[in-house]
């Protein structure tokens, strides 16, 4: 399901926020995301923020692309968007994607140079800071070290750290530089394994109490 322009406003006053899962990923990250997508029920708990780099002048069809994978409602991510759960906001080119304090998406332009562009270590600091133990990092294939730093910043605050293992990651770098850090990732599965994994952290009581995998 895809809408062109989503403006869900805040959740309503006084409810919990929501526990929010980002999606990173580079080459070969269309087909992780679109199969870890399509296993999350439609009425899942929890917010979703796909990240795939891509150059800032490329016309991105990957909203429309993935929500014919999911049944959770999929569009690009607005600058001040709220994050409520059963959504998917896909990060859009020529932007980098952060979560700020409140738990608002704020898009910021990537410019021409590096580093990865959108930064998955951008997004995954500032959701760290945002979100805490709310936070599910989940690193997919692609080339390169970006997500590592932010992967790691996910686990000292408290977060949950996920990272597809190299037998189904078309591209291992990703999820390679996240585990070879000390105690970063928590839990390291096959790629069908992702999004049943993902549906039994967010039925626990507390996130990132996981025991590494």
């Amino acid at each position: 399901m895809v809408s062109a322009t989503d403006r869900s406003g805040p959740a309503s006053p006084g409810r919990a926020a929501c526990p929010v899962v980002a999606l990173v990923s580079s080459a070969g990250g269309l087909t992780a995301t679109g199969t870890v997508l399509a296993g999350l029920p439609s009425e899942l708990d929890a917010a979703v923020i796909v990240l795939q780099h891509m150059a800032p002048d490329h016309k991105s069809l990957l909203p429309e692309i993935l929500g014919r994978r999911t049944l959770l409602p999929v569009a690009a991510a607005y600058d001040g968007q709220p994050l409520v759960p059963g959504r998917v906001a896909v990060a859009p080119p020529g932007s980098h994607l952060l979560v700020s304090g409140d738990r608002r998406l704020a898009l910021t332009p990537s410019g021409p140079y590096p580093p990865s562009r959108p930064s998955a270590d951008l997004l995954l600091v500032t959701l760290a800071l945002a979100a805490g133990p709310d936070a599910i990092a989940v690193v997919l294939s692609g080339k390169g070290n970006d997500s590592a730093t932010g992967a790691a910043a996910v686990h000292r605050f408290g977060g949950t750290v996920v990272a597809t293992d190299a037998a189904t990651s078309n591209h291992f770098d990703m999820p390679a530089a996240c585990i070879v850090q000390d105690a970063t990732v928590d839990h390291v599965v096959p790629l069908d394994q992702v999004a049943p994994l993902l549906v039994g952290l967010l039925r626990r009581p507390r996130l990132g109490a996981g025991t590494p995998g």
